[in-house]
């Protein structure tokens, strides 16, 4: 039997921050809208990371919510530190970005979300950040989810 955490089907979802001029992506599954008006998100973010450091450097995000066909990147965004690897230069080579209002996004992404911290706590091994929503578009309703990360193997059950 799943542990109570593993149960729900999350969607999955990858917040693009910079550093340097450079996209960083991650995996997060800790995401949940918090507030219907104003439209605020909280996601967990693990600490020694990255994408950490970037968000913890900036005023703005991006939330991406992926595709069913971007499981194929989960080992590498998520199982893969940006403190040691350059993803930017990984996604470059791919020939797996573009560009959402001025933003660096994946290509195909199911929707995307343009986040402004408001702010954060240390909470265990992650650092709980509350976002507002500046702007958002939806592109594909299919996305992503846990499940289909167990049945590709990606993740335990």
């Amino acid at each position: 039997m799943r542990k109570p955490w593993n149960i729900p089907n999350l969607p999955v979802y990858s917040l693009a921050t910079h550093s340097n001029g450079l996209v960083n992506m991650n995996i997060c599954t800790y995401v949940t809208a918090i507030s219907m008006k104003p439209k605020w998100y909280a996601i967990a973010i693990y600490e020694n990371t990255q994408t950490l450091i970037n968000v913890e450097n900036s005023d703005t995000v991006v939330l991406q919510l992926l595709s069913p066909n971007h499981y194929t990147l989960v080992k590498i965004l998520g199982q893969k530190s940006g403190l040691n690897y350059n993803k930017n230069r990984y996604l470059l080579q791919k020939d797996l970005l573009t560009t959402w209002n001025g933003q660096t996004v994946l290509k195909d992404i199911s929707a995307v979300v343009l986040l402004q911290k408001i702010s954060s706590q240390q909470t265990g091994d992650h650092h709980l950040f509350i976002f507002n929503t500046l702007q958002y578009k939806s592109f594909n309703p299919e996305y992503l989810t846990v499940e289909k990360l167990r049945n590709e193997r990606i993740i335990r059950a």
